[in-house]
């Protein structure tokens, strides 16, 4: 029998204000040069600026509600590792089992990795694990080490 790791994740409410400090002002920023390409005359520039300002609006909402605070329904709220395949417990209850080509993701700077494979019903599925989801470093570089076999 191939032993299993489970890991319970947390909010990062640390990643959470380095995030809204990273998105707010880059929008402010988006949206002030858009109206000012607005009312310059090159509304062109200024729907591009506009769609860009939407675009990351929702990459943020995104990247915060789901991986840092886990508020949707959609959010892994704990991880089970093993050699035959992950498990991921949602927040809505279900659990997804990854199970066929799973691949394994770490960033440069090995704050976050990135995990996708393909579940029992055929379907891609992809998730982002940041480093305060963990309850300490060690458990965070224990579950890279455990997924490392899928890299």
């Amino acid at each position: 029998m191939a032993k299993e790791f489970e890991y319970i994740l947390h909010k990062d409410k640390k990643g959470t204000m380095w995030d809204l400090l990273l998105y707010i002002p880059t929008t402010i920023a988006l949206a002030v040069v858009a109206s000012k390409m607005w009312y310059a005359g090159n509304e062109g520039l200024s729907y591009l600026l506009v769609f860009l300002t939407t675009f990351i609006v929702l990459i943020a909402f995104n990247r915060i509600a789901k991986t840092r605070l886990m508020l949707i329904p959609s959010s892994p709220v704990s991880l089970n590792v093993s050699k035959q395949g992950v498990a991921l417990t949602l927040r809505s209850g279900n659990v997804i089992e990854l199970v066929k080509d799973i691949r394994f993701f770490t960033d440069f700077a090995g704050r976050s990795y990135g995990l996708s494979g393909f579940d029992l019903s055929g379907s891609k599925q992809q998730f982002v694990f940041h480093k305060g989801q963990f309850a300490s470093d060690t458990e965070f570089d224990g579950s890279k080490a455990q997924l490392r076999v899928f890299k």
